[in-house]
């Protein structure tokens, strides 16, 4: 199960009919997956999909429409994730609260399992 925030879904719905890419308003779906890299072994990624669900693939629906892709090696790290978005003074983004998570890196961009 994948949780997202009110708050960070009213951030993504914004992000993609606000974007310049003619692409990404045509592409409903956002893909979110977990790869190899960074300073603890792995990290988050997030992009536009062209809603094209893949038979290992899981779809995941949230209000104001917004369907979230995940592919089922990424689904064994972010099952039980929360993605919530966040602005202070210092920065503004995305967070991944992950019970998965055994160590990140001093950055916080990636972590290890």
């Amino acid at each position: 199960m994948i949780n997202i925030t009110p708050k960070a879904v009213d951030k993504i719905v914004e992000m993609m009919v606000s974007s310049t890419s003619k692409a990404a308003r045509q592409m409903p779906a956002l893909r979110l997956g977990v790869q190899g890299g960074g300073c603890s072994g792995f990290s988050y990624s997030m992009q536009w999909d062209e809603d094209d669900q893949g038979p290992m693939d899981k779809m995941f629906t949230f209000d104001k429409g917004l369907r979230v892709i995940v592919d089922a090696t990424s689904l064994m790290y972010l099952d039980g994730v929360t993605i919530d978005y966040l602005e202070t003074l210092e920065a503004s983004g995305f967070k991944f609260d992950n019970p998965n998570v055994k160590s990140t890196c001093g950055c916080g961009q990636s972590f290890s399992a």
